[in-house]
C-alpha cells in the first residue's frame, strides 16, 4: 500500500539500495530521469542483436530499488518536479539523510596531524572532514595530490572505532604501495593489514583488508557480510560490473569512499559510482597543486612527427604502422638518451613496441643509464624493486606499458615522461602525467614528450592525429603549458 502522506516516501533496504514508493506515473520518471546510454553500445552483441537497447536504468521499477549514493539526486528530482518527500524509519540504522555534526576541521586536522609523521595540506584535511561527515563521498584528487595520507586516515579513524574495513584498489603494484604508505606514515600496519592479491588467502581476523577488486569480485556475499567500511582507490579503473558486484555484497557497510582523479572518460559511468560510493566532492586540482608548490612544474612538448601521406583503412592499420615505423623508434630512442634525469616512456602493445623499445635503448645506453622494461608479466616486487632503484639514479630509463605504469607507481625523481604510443583517454593521460609531476631532491620541473603522428591524407586526418587534438583539448581544460613543434619524418 502507498503511503499517501507524500507523492515520495524513501526508505533503506540496505547499505546498497534505497527503497522507494510512488504513484506509477512519478516511478516512471524516476527511471527515465536516472537513464543513461552506455558509450559503445552500438558496438555490442547484445545491442546488435536487437536484445537492449544500450540504456543503463538506475531504478529498478520491479523492485523499486536505486543506489543509496543517489539520494541528494533524487531530492533534487523531487524539488525540481514539485513532488513532496518523506523518509521512513527502518532497520537499517534510520532515516538515510544523515550527517555526523560531531565531525569538526580541526579535530580532523588535529588528528591527521597526530597519527602520521608530517601536517597535512588544507585540502586534504577538507577531504577527510567531508567524507567524515557524511559517512559516504567520492572524492575527486589528482594523481600526486596526496590520496594515501587521505585513506590512511580514514582507514586509521576507523580502525581506533573497532570497525572492519575492506580497501580495494586495482592492481597488485597499488596493494603494497598502499601498504607501504601505511608503514611510511608511522603506523604499525603488519598487526592491522592483511593483503589479498595472486592467490593470497583472502580470509583474515585483521581489521583492514587491501585487496585488487579482481581478486574478490567473484567472492560469495559471505566474504563481505562483516565489513563497516568500504574504501575504493582509483575507483575509475574498475570495471563496472566487477565494482558493482562488490558493492551490492557489503550491504552492511555503512561507511563507503571511492577516490578518483576524474569523472571523465570513466569505464563506468558518473552516475554509477557517485550511486555505489556517494556525491562527488572536489578536493583539488592538479594546475592549484602547482600553484601552491606541491607539484613540479609541467612543460609539454608536443612533437608531431610529419609522416608521408598515409590512408588507414582501420585504427590498428595505422598502429601497426606507427609502432612499427623505425624512424620513428629511432627517433624515441634518441630523445630517451639525449634526456638529463630519469625517464619514463609509456607504450602500449609489450612485444609489437615495448620489447623493441627496449632493445634499441638498451644497446645504445650510456654507461651511466640503467634501462628497465616493465609490463603486465613484471611482478609486483619487481616494480618495486625498479620504482627504489630509480630513487637513487639520475639517469635511469624505464619503458612500461601504460596498464602497469600509469596507475599507481610513485616515483619522486622522475624528470621526464615520453608517451610513445598514441592515447585519447582523458584519465589514462592524467594519470600518466601524474607519474613526472611529485616533487623529489632537486626537482622543481618535469618535461612531458607528447608524441603525435600526422599522417594526414587528402585533408583527412588519420586517427591518432584526432587522438592528439583530444589531448590538447585535456591541457587546455588543466591549464597546462605545452608547446607543438613540427618534425618532419621521411621512410
Amino acid at each position: 500500500m502507498i503511503d499517501t502522506s507524500a507523492n515520495v516516501v524513501i526508505g533503506k533496504a540496505n547499505e546498497v539500495f534505497l527503497k522507494i514508493n510512488a504513484e506509477p506515473h512519478i516511478e516512471y520518471e524516476l527511471r527515465d530521469h536516472f537513464t543513461f546510454e552506455v558509450e559503445g553500445a552500438k558496438f555490442m552483441p547484445q545491442y546488435r542483436k536487437r536484445n537492449w537497447n544500450g540504456e543503463i536504468h538506475l531504478f529498478d521499477l520491479r523492485s523499486k530499488r536505486i543506489y543509496v549514493g543517489l539520494l541528494d539526486k533524487i531530492i533534487h528530482f523531487c524539488e525540481n518536479h514539485g513532488y513532496t518527500y518523506k523518509f521512513v524509519d527502518n532497520e537499517y540504522y534510520g532515516p538515510p539523510f544523515e550527517i555526523n555534526e560531531e565531525i569538526s576541521f580541526e579535530g580532523v586536522r588535529d588528528y591527521m596531524t597526530s597519527i602520521c609523521n608530517h601536517s597535512p595540506r588544507k585540502y586534504q584535511v577538507e577531504g577527510v572532514y567531508d567524507a567524515l561527515r557524511h559517512n559516504r563521498k567520492l572524492l575527486i584528487s589528482p594523481t600526486a595530490s596526496g590520496k594515501s595520507l587521505m585513506i590512511y586516515s580514514l582507514v586509521r579513524y576507523y580502525s581506533a572505532k573497532g570497525q572492519k574495513i575492506l580497501l580495494v584498489v586495482p592492481t597488485t603494484s597499488l596493494v603494497e604501495q598502499m601498504y607501504k604508505d601505511f608503514c611510511d606514515y608511522g603506523w604499525d600496519a603488519e598487526s592491522y593489514c592483511h593483503l589479498i592479491y595472486a592467490g593470497k588467502e583472502k580470509n583474515n581476523e585483521l581489521p583492514v583488508t587491501i585487496t585488487t577488486w579482481q581478486s574478490v569480485y567473484k567472492l560469495d556475499r559471505s566474504f563481505f557480510t562483516d565489513y563497516d567500511v568500504v574504501i575504493g582507490d582509483e575507483a575509475h579503473l574498475f570495471k563496472s560490473k566487477s565494482l558493482i558486484s562488490i558493492m551490492s555484497k557489503l550491504e552492511h557497510a555503512k561507511y563507503r569512499y571511492g577516490f578518483t582523479g576524474t569523472l571523465d572518460g570513466t569505464q563506468t559511468h558518473k552516475w554509477v559510482l557517485e550511486g555505489l560510493f556517494g556525491p562527488s566532492y572536489k578536493v583539488t586540482k592538479t594546475d592549484e597543486l602547482m600553484r601552491q608548490g606541491h607539484l613540479s612544474q609541467l612543460d609539454i612538448q608536443c612533437l608531431v612527427l610529419k609522416h608521408p601521406p598515409q590512408k588507414f583503412e582501420v585504427y590498428n592499420d595505422e598502429i601497426e604502422y606507427l609502432i612499427s615505423h623505425e624512424q620513428r623508434n629511432n627517433f624515441i630512442k634518441n630523445l630517451a638518451l639525449d634526456l638529463k634525469g630519469n625517464t619514463l616512456i609509456l607504450y602500449s602493445r609489450v612485444e609489437a613496441h615495448g620489447a623493441v623499445l627496449y632493445d634499441m635503448i638498451n644497446t645504445n645506453k650510456r654507461s651511466d643509464h640503467k634501462v628497465f622494461f616493465v609490463h603486465g608479466g613484471v611482478d609486483a616486487q619487481e616494480r618495486e624493486q625498479v620504482r627504489e632503484i630509480t630513487e637513487q639514479e639520475n639517469n635511469a630509463i624505464i619503458i612500461a606499458s601504460y596498464g602497469t605504469f600509469s596507475t599507481g607507481i610513485n616515483i619522486k625523481r622522475l624528470h621526464n615522461i615520453i608517451f610513445a604510443s598514441p592515447r585519447k583517454s582523458r584519465i589514462r593521460n592524467l594519470q600518466s602525467i601524474g607519474r613526472v609531476l611529485r616533487k623529489g631532491a632537486g626537482k622543481v620541473k618535469a618535461i612531458l614528450y607528447d608524441i603525435a603522428d600526422d599522417c594526414t591524407y587528402n585533408s583527412k586526418r588519420n586517427y591518432t592525429l584526432n587522438h592528439f587534438i583530444e589531448r590538447i583539448k585535456i591541457y587546455n581544460e588543466e591549464n597546462f603549458n605545452y608547446e607543438i613543434i613540427s618534425i618532419q619524418l621521411r621512410k
